[in-house]
């Protein structure tokens, strides 16, 4: 990431490309980067711990990523209008959700 601008929606327009478990892996990989990323800018020039990190990170431990996750996932399962079949991208989503859901 260091050879180019920081992209906030990334991340999103990777998850709506993931339909198989190659391309989910390929998420995982790139939401495990911004998380690494957003830890070692938070490092080196902490933001307000009333608001959310340098990347729009929410959730700055893995437990609590892990607990917006599920907790979005349970909050958005009746709604989920997107591709029923497409369990993968669900999956993405419950994810990407860990970073911002409170």
């Amino acid at each position: 990431m260091a050879n180019r601008s920081y992209d906030p929606d990334h991340l999103h327009n990777l998850m709506e490309s993931v339909n198989d478990e190659v391309s989910f892996l390929g998420f995982l990989d790139a939401l495990a980067g911004d998380f690494a990323l957003e830890r070692a800018i938070e490092e080196k020039t902490p933001s307000s711990p009333y608001s959310q990190g340098a990347l729009g990170w929410e959730n700055f431990s893995v437990d609590s990523v892990l607990d917006a996750a599920q907790a979005y996932g349970n909050a958005s399962k009746n709604g989920w209008k997107t591709d029923h079949n497409n369990v993968w991208r669900r999956c993405a989503e419950i994810l990407l959700a860990g970073k911002f859901y409170e």
